[in-house]
């Protein structure tokens, strides 16, 4: 008989739901026919029900008024949680259209499983952030947001412990693994030890870097500058230039944070750049995005991008719903150049994990890579450089975190 917690695998970039039926994990189709949902909600612009999942990313596509938004989970352990904004309508805070959002999902749990679930197994990264006040109010943030979906009782795991649970039997008995799960917000590390069909956990590890931080670099070193971002502006009085200011370029290319632009203040300043610019017309694409509030849509063209170059071949961030014909060139040398801080981030991680375990990067014989985010080449070049020694495996990227939850329960 199915359990009756609820595992929930509550990502940045997207999300699963599962229970153990007969000791397995079995997965609930939360969208038809998909293990998985992308984390995001779609609102008409007068009221009406809000989508999410694949839904919402094709009423984006389909160029329908509303308002779209993605990332929520980066926005937990901060204020950008309950400020309030307009939104279908309504005036909403993040942590109420989290706590929509984690409804709807367990509703179409309910539906599926026949049962009522009011308990909830919930992931979470080792750290949201690395301040322990700040880690500790994003957990209660979460936690509220479970209870105000309707969930009576939540409990935590971090989600590279869930993982082992999958995972563990892709090594061998006795021996020493490592799993990296590299999400869309966070990165986090376990070292295990399988021991008699036992899994003991030596040390976990985290640090708020993941695939949507790919991306906001990759924004702002190749999609940004067409924008006006790295240009100059005419004084109003005097000689010289003054550099055109960032802040705008750094929400653009913050997925959690686009919403947030969409102000008439943000338009008029961006209007009044564009006055003294000296490449006006890089300010204007800047006006044409605000205007018609195109920031998600080039967020997922710089994640294609992305993906693209990361087969190893070259590739573009194109820009046409910008412009005709814009786009920005990205090649598989340019994603590494501009990710190089981010792969030494991952590298510095992995050492400090291996230190909090006591155990010598060449005793690990196993390394499982869990998480969309995990197949970036970089993740496995960082993850193989760091433990010579270890065979790599690569598990269910998207579900092994759910899974492992499953079995938890």
């Amino acid at each position: 008989m199915p359990s009756d917690i609820l595992a929930i695998d509550f990502g940045t970039s997207n999300s699963a739901a599962a229970v153990l039926d007969a000791g397995r994990p079995r997965r609930i189709p939360i969208e038809a026919g998909a293990d998985t949902l992308p984390t995001a909600v779609f609102f008409p612009p007068r009221g009406g029900a809000m989508r999410i999942g694949e839904a919402a990313g094709e009423a984006l596509i389909g160029g329908e008024e509303g308002r779209y938004m993605r990332a929520l989970k980066s926005a937990l352990g901060t204020s950008l949680l309950h400020e309030t904004q307009l939104v279908g309508g309504q005036r909403r805070t993040l942590a109420q259209i989290i706590a929509a959002f984690l409804s709807v999902l367990r509703k179409r749990a309910e539906a599926a499983t026949g049962r009522r679930h009011t308990r909830a197994l919930s992931g979470r990264p080792v750290h949201f952030h690395p301040d322990p006040v700040r880690d500790a109010r994003a957990e209660a943030d979460l936690r509220d947001c479970y209870l105000a979906a309707g969930f009576e009782e939540v409990h935590f795991l971090p989600e590279p412990e869930a993982a082992v649970l999958a995972c563990h039997h892709l090594g061998a008995a006795g021996m020493t693994g490592l799993v990296v799960d590299i999400g869309g917000g966070t990165s986090d590390f376990s070292v295990f030890r399988a021991e008699e069909g036992r899994v003991r956990i030596l040390a976990n590890h985290g640090i708020r870097l993941g695939g949507t931080d790919f991306d906001h670099v990759l924004s702002m070193a190749h999609a940004m500058p067409l924008l006006g971002h790295g240009g100059e502006l005419r004084r109003e009085t005097g000689p010289g230039r003054l550099p055109v200011p960032n802040a705008i370029y750094v929400d653009l290319a913050t997925w959690a944070r686009i919403p947030f632009l969409y102000t008439a203040a943000t338009r008029r300043q961006a209007t009044q750049l564009v006055r003294l610019a000296v490449e006006p017309e890089r300010l204007a694409r800047l006006v044409e995005v605000l205007e018609h509030e195109l920031g998600h849509e080039l967020a997922f063209a710089v994640e294609h991008g992305k993906i693209a170059a990361n087969s190893g071949g070259d590739a573009r961030i194109g820009m046409g719903f910008i412009e005709p014909g814009l786009s920005a060139p990205l090649s598989a040398a340019s994603l590494q150049a501009a990710l190089q801080g981010c792969r030494d981030d991952l590298s510095f991680a992995i050492t400090e994990t291996l230190a909090l375990a006591q155990v010598p990067a060449g005793q690990i014989g196993s390394v499982i890579l869990v998480g969309g985010s995990s197949l970036m080449r970089m993740v496995a070049e960082v993850a193989q450089a760091q433990c010579p020694a270890a065979a790599l495996h690569r598990s269910e990227a998207f579900t092994a975190v759910v899974d492992g939850l499953a079995l938890a329960t």
